[in-house]
């Protein structure tokens, strides 16, 4: 193994890159901050109950997510601590912008699953759990908000157990409840981590002791393997708001988190110690910069080291993409990145030539798998309010509809453009941006349709159908076919009737490369 191997080997074995999951308010953004100040990243953690001029948290950037204090688009971080250089996915947490979690969390190799201590399992956490899940993400709990009024921890764990079928092994135990909450328990190291003043006077917790012995006779201890199959959850519990336990997962992190894994493309697995470089296109964010009209293409190196200056292929189309300027971020802050490794996660610049999903390649032609698009819930006609500015508003759907913010559907007949979205948040997003950063006001009309489906098959049916079904047809973001039903009944009215064509509620990478 040559000495340049053997150092990026060393470089990749550093990586942490994860996401951090949960239901809306779970407190997953003040995780976050926390995690960030815990990890020497940033000097003050903003909140997001803070005083108006405090309330500018590093993960949400947008004005949209500070008016609303939610977050609606995935923030990426970079930072290094202890020795590791961890890559922070800040995923939203609403239901309504799931797409943008789904496509995150092809990009990662581990998710932090936070859970409230009083709410316990919520439906978004079991759906989310089931993601990961389906992709073999190993898990790492935290249990939140213990300084309020909670749900008993045992029950709290019999909880994950019995919901989401996994073995729980707590890694700390708390200290107290509620207003008495002042620390944790290593139940590895078998220390305590107390809040500040009770740390100095060194104190006895007799009931811990003897919740401490029940833990270590009914529950598994912590094993390596079984997290990193997925069959165990490492448990932490804490105060976000109060930063107790927050430096115990990020240790956790640090000392047995998941090294950047091996991805699935559709020729082979690449292994992330591979010498090639390749990388996957999980996300786009436009406009991050407005004073420049910016596109940043966020990118997963999969395998091999990426050097500022290099000419990657893009797979899909064939074209070389130069390397100028390859950026780490930091929510909306940012630094060039001379060099990265697998694991990293890094911002492309680029004037709309990379897509969600586009694999970047050194030497090989391969696509990875799993990157996917969801046939929206909601479909809406959009409504110009100024006829003027007709073309500004084609330019700003398209490049709104590649970034993920909606689907974009352009019916065939030349009637207005409709958009598709998983919720109703998603066309408040949509409507907030157009104005605040492209000048364009609009409305919202329903259209005559209900369901919109990808179609495919062979050529000569393909087009017969297209044909007969104009009124019906519309083509998406990447020009691929698109019939859109009135009701569900007609939807499988039509699906019935046309047996050699494929009707898909689902579209990944694939089908925009074949597009």
């Amino acid at each position: 193994m040559s000495a340049l191997m053997s150092d990026s080997i060393s470089e990749i074995s550093r990586r942490r890159t994860f996401a951090i999951i949960s239901h809306p308010d779970a407190g997953k953004t003040t995780l976050t901050e926390r995690l960030l100040r815990t990890g020497g990243a940033i000097q003050l953690a903003g909140n997001v109950r803070a005083k108006r001029e405090q309330r500018k948290t590093r993960s949400d950037w947008m004005a949209i997510e500070r008016d609303r204090g939610i977050s609606v688009v995935t923030s990426v971080m970079t930072f290094e601590h202890a020795g590791c250089v961890f890559n922070l996915l800040d995923t939203p947490g609403h239901e309504d912008f799931s797409e943008d979690t789904y496509r995150t969390l092809t990009a990662v190799d581990a998710a932090v699953m936070v859970i409230d201590a009083a709410k316990g399992i919520e439906a978004r956490t079991r759906k989310l759990f089931e993601i990961c899940r389906l992709r073999d993400i190993p898990i790492l709990t935290f249990i939140n908000k213990m300084d309020r009024e909670s749900q008993d921890p045992f029950a709290l764990l019999d909880e994950v157990s019995s919901s989401l079928a996994l073995d729980t092994a707590p890694v700390t135990w708390p200290v107290g409840r509620a207003a008495e909450f002042v620390g944790t328990y290593d139940l590895r190291k078998r220390e305590y981590h107390l809040t500040a003043e009770l740390a100095q006077s060194d104190p006895r917790f007799a009931q811990l002791d003897e919740e401490i012995e029940l833990v270590r006779a009914a529950l598994p201890e912590f094993d390596v393997a079984s997290f990193m199959e997925g069959h165990l959850t490492p448990v932490y519990f804490g105060s976000a708001i109060k930063e107790i336990g927050v430096a115990d997962l990020l240790n956790g992190l640090a000392e047995y988190g998941p090294r950047p894994r091996a991805q699935p493309a559709d020729t082979r697995v690449v292994e992330a110690t591979e010498e090639g470089l390749t990388a996957l296109v999980f996300k786009i964010q436009a406009n991050m910069d407005p004073n420049h009209r910016d596109r940043i293409a966020f990118a997963r190196v999969c395998s091999g080291r990426l050097a500022r200056g290099m000419r990657l292929k893009q797979v899909r189309t064939g074209k070389l993409i130069p390397l100028h300027a390859p950026q780490f971020f930091f929510a909306r802050d940012r630094a060039l990145a001379e060099e990265a490794f697998a694991g990293d996660v890094v911002g492309i610049p680029n004037h709309g030539t990379l897509r969600i999903g586009d694999t970047l390649s050194e030497n090989e032609d391969l696509n990875f798998v799993g990157v996917p698009y969801f046939a929206p819930e909601i479909l809406r006609r959009v409504r110009l309010d100024d006829a003027m500015k007709a073309k500004k508003l084609r330019q700003a759907l398209q490049e709104l509809a590649e970034e993920g913010v909606v689907q974009l559907f352009r019916p065939m007949d030349g009637s207005p453009a409709i958009v598709g979205v998983v919720g109703t948040l998603q066309l408040d997003v949509l409507q907030a941006r157009l104005g605040a950063e492209y000048g364009v006001k609009i409305g919202y009309e329903a259209p005559p349709f209900q369901l919109a489906r990808w179609i495919s098959g062979e050529k000569a049916v393909l087009e017969k159908f297209l044909a007969e079904q104009r009124s019906s047809m519309a083509e998406d973001v990447d020009g691929d076919p698109v019939y859109l039903a009135s009701s569900a009944f007609m939807m499988r009215r039509t699906a019935d009737l046309n047996p050699d064509l494929t009707f898909r509620d689902i579209k990944d990478f694939r089908a925009v490369a074949a597009a």
